[in-house]
Protein backbone atom coordinates (compact mmCIF):
# COMPACT_ATOMS: atom_id res chain seq x y z
CA UNK A 1 0.00 0.00 0.00
CA UNK A 2 1.88 3.36 -0.92
CA UNK A 3 -0.29 5.83 0.11
CA UNK A 4 -3.74 6.05 2.63
CA UNK A 5 -6.58 5.53 1.18
CA UNK A 6 -7.90 9.24 2.58
CA UNK A 7 -4.96 10.43 0.78
CA UNK A 8 -6.11 8.61 -2.57
CA UNK A 9 -9.47 9.73 -2.63
CA UNK A 10 -8.91 13.81 -1.55
CA UNK A 11 -6.59 14.38 -4.49
CA UNK A 12 -8.41 16.36 -7.09
CA UNK A 13 -9.21 15.80 -10.62
CA UNK A 14 -11.01 17.06 -12.96
CA UNK A 15 -14.17 15.52 -14.58
CA UNK A 16 -15.61 15.03 -18.41
CA UNK A 17 -17.12 18.50 -18.35
CA UNK A 18 -14.58 20.51 -16.47
CA UNK A 19 -15.69 20.38 -13.17
CA UNK A 20 -13.25 19.59 -10.34
CA UNK A 21 -14.04 16.41 -8.53
CA UNK A 22 -11.88 13.71 -6.19
CA UNK A 23 -12.31 9.67 -5.77
CA UNK A 24 -14.13 10.29 -2.80
CA UNK A 25 -16.30 12.75 -4.73
CA UNK A 26 -17.16 9.81 -7.15
CA UNK A 27 -17.62 6.79 -5.12
CA UNK A 28 -17.74 5.68 -1.17
CA UNK A 29 -16.47 1.69 -1.89
CA UNK A 30 -13.64 0.16 -3.73
CA UNK A 31 -12.57 1.89 -6.85
CA UNK A 32 -11.12 0.72 -10.28
CA UNK A 33 -8.82 3.33 -11.94
CA UNK A 34 -7.58 2.78 -15.34
CA UNK A 35 -6.01 5.22 -18.32
CA UNK A 36 -8.51 4.61 -20.89
CA UNK A 37 -7.83 5.04 -24.59
CA UNK A 38 -9.93 4.54 -27.69
CA UNK A 39 -7.60 3.69 -30.73
CA UNK A 40 -5.62 1.20 -29.14
CA UNK A 41 -5.21 -2.93 -29.46
CA UNK A 42 -6.19 -2.66 -25.71
CA UNK A 43 -9.17 -0.74 -26.22
CA UNK A 44 -11.17 -4.10 -26.12
CA UNK A 45 -10.90 -4.06 -22.29
CA UNK A 46 -13.67 -1.48 -21.92
CA UNK A 47 -15.92 -4.65 -22.77
CA UNK A 48 -14.62 -6.17 -19.45
CA UNK A 49 -14.33 -2.90 -17.22
CA UNK A 50 -18.00 -2.54 -18.38
CA UNK A 51 -18.90 -6.17 -16.96
CA UNK A 52 -17.44 -5.87 -14.01
CA UNK A 53 -19.14 -2.47 -13.26
CA UNK A 54 -22.12 -3.99 -14.18
CA UNK A 55 -21.93 -7.22 -12.13
CA UNK A 56 -20.14 -5.20 -9.05
CA UNK A 57 -21.34 -1.96 -9.14
CA UNK A 58 -24.15 -2.41 -6.79
CA UNK A 59 -22.01 -4.03 -4.32
CA UNK A 60 -19.97 -1.15 -3.99
CA UNK A 61 -17.66 -0.95 -7.03
CA UNK A 62 -16.58 1.87 -9.14
CA UNK A 63 -14.80 2.19 -12.56
CA UNK A 64 -13.30 5.50 -13.05
CA UNK A 65 -11.31 5.77 -16.86
CA UNK A 66 -8.95 8.82 -17.23
CA UNK A 67 -8.51 9.12 -20.83
CA UNK A 68 -4.98 9.43 -21.75
CA UNK A 69 -3.16 10.44 -24.96
CA UNK A 70 0.56 9.62 -23.73
CA UNK A 71 0.86 6.38 -25.85
CA UNK A 72 1.46 6.86 -29.49
CA UNK A 73 -1.17 9.55 -29.54
CA UNK A 74 -4.00 6.42 -28.95
CA UNK A 75 -6.70 8.88 -27.63
CA UNK A 76 -6.55 11.66 -29.88
CA UNK A 77 -10.36 13.30 -29.81
CA UNK A 78 -12.26 15.86 -27.91
CA UNK A 79 -13.51 14.94 -24.43
CA UNK A 80 -17.07 14.64 -26.51
CA UNK A 81 -16.06 12.31 -29.35
CA UNK A 82 -14.59 9.86 -26.62
CA UNK A 83 -17.63 10.18 -24.48
CA UNK A 84 -19.56 9.28 -27.39
CA UNK A 85 -17.42 6.70 -28.50
CA UNK A 86 -17.34 5.06 -24.70
CA UNK A 87 -20.97 5.09 -24.45
CA UNK A 88 -22.20 4.02 -28.40
CA UNK A 89 -19.12 1.51 -29.02
CA UNK A 90 -19.04 -0.07 -25.61
CA UNK A 91 -21.65 0.80 -23.21
CA UNK A 92 -19.77 2.48 -20.77
CA UNK A 93 -21.65 3.77 -18.01
CA UNK A 94 -18.99 4.08 -15.38
CA UNK A 95 -17.59 7.82 -15.28
CA UNK A 96 -14.70 9.19 -17.86
CA UNK A 97 -12.95 11.70 -16.37
CA UNK A 98 -10.90 14.56 -18.17
CA UNK A 99 -8.15 13.79 -20.17
CA UNK A 100 -5.11 13.26 -17.99
CA UNK A 101 -1.09 12.73 -18.56
CA UNK A 102 -0.23 9.67 -16.46
CA UNK A 103 3.72 10.13 -16.79
CA UNK A 104 6.74 12.85 -16.86
CA UNK A 105 6.70 15.92 -14.84
CA UNK A 106 3.03 16.61 -16.02
CA UNK A 107 1.67 13.57 -14.45
CA UNK A 108 -2.15 13.80 -13.16
CA UNK A 109 -1.14 14.58 -9.01
CA UNK A 110 -3.28 11.44 -8.44
CA UNK A 111 -1.30 9.24 -11.10
CA UNK A 112 2.02 10.70 -9.58
CA UNK A 113 0.21 9.07 -6.33
CA UNK A 114 -0.57 5.73 -7.80
CA UNK A 115 2.58 5.12 -9.51
CA UNK A 116 4.07 4.41 -5.92
CA UNK A 117 2.00 1.47 -5.68
CA UNK A 118 4.01 -1.80 -6.89
CA UNK A 119 2.18 -4.62 -8.71
CA UNK A 120 2.50 -7.92 -8.09
CA UNK A 121 6.67 -8.47 -9.20
CA UNK A 122 6.98 -5.89 -7.38
CA UNK A 123 7.42 -3.07 -9.63
CA UNK A 124 6.60 0.53 -9.11
CA UNK A 125 7.11 3.09 -11.23
CA UNK A 126 5.89 4.49 -14.95
CA UNK A 127 2.53 3.37 -16.50
CA UNK A 128 3.83 0.93 -18.94
CA UNK A 129 0.68 1.47 -21.31
CA UNK A 130 -3.24 2.12 -21.94
CA UNK A 131 -5.58 0.62 -19.29
CA UNK A 132 -3.27 0.06 -16.76
CA UNK A 133 -5.52 -0.56 -13.33
CA UNK A 134 -5.56 0.52 -9.65
CA UNK A 135 -8.12 -1.36 -7.26
CA UNK A 136 -7.97 1.05 -4.16
CA UNK A 137 -9.97 -0.84 -1.67
CA UNK A 138 -12.26 0.68 1.26
CA UNK A 139 -10.07 -0.47 3.69
CA UNK A 140 -7.07 2.00 2.22
CA UNK A 141 -5.11 -0.83 -0.02
CA UNK A 142 -4.24 -0.47 -3.73
CA UNK A 143 -3.56 -3.38 -5.83
CA UNK A 144 -1.88 -2.49 -9.21
CA UNK A 145 -2.58 -4.53 -12.45
CA UNK A 146 -0.42 -4.00 -15.60
CA UNK A 147 -1.99 -3.17 -18.66
CA UNK A 148 -2.10 -6.95 -20.43
CA UNK A 149 -3.72 -8.47 -17.05
CA UNK A 150 -7.56 -8.39 -18.70
CA UNK A 151 -10.43 -6.38 -15.88
CA UNK A 152 -11.70 -10.16 -15.87
CA UNK A 153 -8.56 -12.05 -14.91
CA UNK A 154 -8.78 -14.11 -12.09
CA UNK A 155 -6.36 -11.88 -9.88
CA UNK A 156 -8.58 -9.17 -10.56
CA UNK A 157 -11.39 -10.24 -9.77
CA UNK A 158 -10.62 -11.94 -6.72
CA UNK A 159 -9.53 -8.67 -5.51
CA UNK A 160 -11.91 -7.34 -6.35
CA UNK A 161 -14.24 -9.65 -4.59
CA UNK A 162 -12.01 -9.26 -1.25
CA UNK A 163 -12.40 -5.35 -1.48
CA UNK A 164 -16.28 -5.78 -1.43
CA UNK A 165 -16.22 -8.90 1.11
Amino acid sequence: MSESTEDLRSIPFRTADGAETTLGGVADGAILVVNVASKCGLTPQYEQLEQLQRTYGEKGLTIVGFPCNQFMGQEPGSMDEILEYCSVTWGVSFPIMDKVRVNGSHAAPLYKALKKTKNVEGAKGPIQWNFEKFLITPSGEVHRFRPKTTPDAPEVVAAIEAALA
